[in-house]
């Protein structure tokens, strides 16, 4: 998990390694240990009065594929940058509108074991049809998890990031030179 400062020197960092013209705001700036996710906010295509939905969403849809295209050499740019000074690849999506599309990003194989009726829940969404794969099947159950438990995981992050607080906040973890300085001072007392 990333800490509270992690995320606000991640946001610091972008938002001034970034030009300025490129995101009306950041979206999403988020890590964990392989990855950073930055989502931006890229500005409305401006259409007649009495566009439909349909023509908005396509422009909007249009606009992302503007932006990569027209951004991608300078983005790959801060990403090696952002590799070097984070030590985690560097995972770009845009907003415009309803409209989101990440153009890169990730999959880190997770290794876990399961209980013979855990991976006949796996098998049985093999068999629907649901997924083609245990791997596919045990990611579409993690989607399914985030996706009805918004707000439960929200606590538990709130939780999550109030430990961090209390730990930063107490006191600092005693070094071994520490521990030697102040065995060193009673000994010479």
């Amino acid at each position: 998990m990333i800490t509270d400062k992690g995320r606000q020197e991640l946001r610091g960092w972008f938002a001034g390694r970034l030009p300025e013209s490129w995101f009306t705001e950041l979206v999403e700036v988020s890590a964990d240990r392989e990855e950073i996710t930055l989502i931006g906010r890229i500005p409305e295509p401006q259409l007649p009065p009495g566009a439909s939905t349909t023509e908005f969403e396509a422009a909007c849809e249009g606009r992302i594929t503007e932006f990569r295209e027209r951004t991608r050499m300078q983005r790959v740019e801060v990403a090696r940058e952002a590799q070097l000074r984070f030590r985690r690849q560097l995972s770009w999506g845009a907003r415009c509108g309803h409209s989101q599309e990440m153009f890169t990003h990730i999959s880190a194989p997770v290794m876990t074991r399961l209980k013979q009726p855990e991976r006949l829940v796996l098998d049985t969404l093999i068999a629907g049809g649901v997924a083609r794969s245990r791997s596919d099947a045990l990611a579409w159950c993690v989607r399914l998890v985030e996706r009805h438990t918004d707000t439960w995981l929200a606590d538990l992050r709130e939780s999550l990031h109030g430990v961090e607080q209390v730990r930063t906040e107490g006191p600092a973890p005693a070094t071994l030179d520490g521990l030697e300085g102040s065995a060193l001072e009673k000994q010479e007392r």
